[in-house]
């Protein structure tokens, strides 16, 4: 008897993400108006800017621009985060890189679950920004004790679903049965349960110590608590959500408007007051709890560790000349003081790449491969990479950030819980202690971007048969 073949995870990975969409939008209906208006957007930017669209269709980044999303959960135990791992792995995403938001005022700290080959990456480019609440900084300690126990007493995965995690790792792989059979059971994880786990006092003693431990500790699962399309214009989404009947938080995170994106570029509408019931109350009677929210990102080139240390010095220079957190009433001085101090960093990819300031992928051109056949007889004719690429025989395009920003990701958690819901908890990163709640290390996505750079120079070498170093 045969086996049947196993369904690629990749595959997996977009039918769940196509159902976390369906589901998403059923429970969040804003987040079917905004997909709408990016998609309004994306279009109208692909009419007017022929150049934006070229690229796109040469990188193949066309073909993924519809179907880009992440999420973002909240996971209160290490038993919680080890087994979302598992449960990461059957959709081929693993752990990329540490992201530490106590210093922003936020008691998480998280990675990102996604796939690391740039051919995966095309087939599916869903991300779950993954954070796990540190009960160690709850000052009270009756109430640390008290939210640990609640989350003992959880179990926020299905039985059939463990049953399927334990069985691709036992057989390495699902069939096309079981595959589907996994999409369904893992999208209960991240459902919204109406239902809460506590009484409306001790939401409100959780609330109180930080608005996140509540929505964290206080329900049935992790929810969901945003997803993510992807606009090659987040400035004219931004202005165009009013008229939609969309909120929007008053700045956008990250870096200012250029005429060539870097890293990313989040904003979201404000969270959703929605109806929650608790444990001691009566039939009928309901309370509130706000988390969940639509979020806008546009994605840049990915950058190096010089082109990140230069992007840090500017963000915190302009953070430190706002003297304050950026929020609604200062939002006009924030965006001016964020572009005047960004004047630094080149707005030109020769230069960026010329300094080392970010990641690329290489193509041959017409012409090169034209000189390529001729080389490829000898197999001995040697180039450097500048030379082909003065010689047009090969060009370049910005790899696209496919990670995220920790003061970006604190901007947008903060606007969604309150401009006054910030807490001191000083600097207290802890990689170490994560990585041992999650089970393994932490990819570091500098050397992914390194390997897919490396990887397309190796293909032009091999196109144009010429001997190639790498770049860096």
């Amino acid at each position: 008897m045969s086996t049947p073949a196993f369904v690629s995870p990749d595959t997996l990975r977009g039918r769940f993400s196509r159902a976390m969409s369906d589901m998403y939008k059923q429970e969040v209906p804003l987040y079917g108006d905004l997909l709408a208006l990016v998609g309004e957007v994306n279009s109208k930017v692909l009419a007017e800017q022929p150049a934006v669209a070229a690229s796109l269709h040469r990188t193949g980044e066309i073909e993924r621009l519809d179907m880009e999303r992440h999420g973002a959960i909240r996971l209160g135990s290490a038993y919680e985060l080890a087994t979302i791992r598992r449960l990461f792995a059957v959709l081929g995403m693993q752990p990329v890189g540490y992201y530490d938001l106590t210093s922003a005022g936020v008691p998480v700290h998280s990675t990102a679950f996604r796939a690391v080959h740039e051919h995966a990456l095309q087939t599916s480019p869903f991300r779950v920004f993954t954070s796990l609440l540190r009960l160690e900084l709850i000052d009270n300690p009756a109430l640390r004790q008290r939210a640990q126990t609640i989350l003992d007493q959880r179990q926020i995965f299905t039985p059939l679903a463990l049953s399927l995690i334990e069985q691709f790792e036992r057989e390495g792989g699902l069939s096309p049965a079981d595959g589907e059979t996994f999409v369904e059971q893992a999208l209960e994880t991240f459902r919204w349960h109406r239902e809460a786990t506590v009484s409306a006092t001790e939401y409100q003693a959780l609330h109180d110590e930080h608005r996140l431990i509540a929505d964290v500790v206080a329900f049935k699962g992790p929810h969901i608590n945003h997803l993510t399309p992807r606009t090659l214009d987040i400035d004219q989404v931004q202005a165009g959500m009013p008229g939609k009947g969309i909120a929007p938080k008053a700045v956008i995170e990250g870096p200012p408007t250029r005429r060539h994106p870097i890293l990313l570029r989040q904003t979201s509408f404000k969270a959703l007051q929605e109806h929650v019931a608790f444990t001691d109350q009566h039939e009928g009677a309901m309370g509130s709890h706000t988390a969940r929210f639509g979020e806008i990102e546009q994605r840049g080139a990915a950058l190096t560790a010089k082109g990140r240390a230069l992007y840090d010095r500017l963000l915190n220079a302009s953070r430190q000349a706002l003297a304050g957190f950026p929020a609604e009433g200062n939002a006009h001085e924030y965006m001016a003081l964020l572009g005047e101090q960004f004047s630094e960093f080149p707005d030109d990819l020769m230069q960026m790449r010329e300094q080392g300031l970010a990641f690329f992928r290489y193509f041959v051109t017409d012409e090169g491969r034209e000189a390529g056949a001729f080389a490829g007889k000898t197999r001995s004719h040697k180039g450097d990479l500048q030379s082909l690429v003065e010689a047009g025989h090969v060009r370049f395009e910005p790899l696209v950030y496919e990670d995220f920003l920790p003061v970006s990701a604190a901007g947008i958690f903060q606007s969604n819980l309150g401009d006054h819901a910030q807490a001191d908890y000083g600097t207290q990163s802890n990689q170490a202690d994560f990585e041992r709640a999650l089970g393994a290390k932490v990819i570091d996505e500098l050397g992914l971007y390194a390997e897919t750079e490396q990887r397309s120079i190796e293909q032009c070498a091999r196109e144009l048969g010429v001997e190639l170093q790498a770049l860096r």
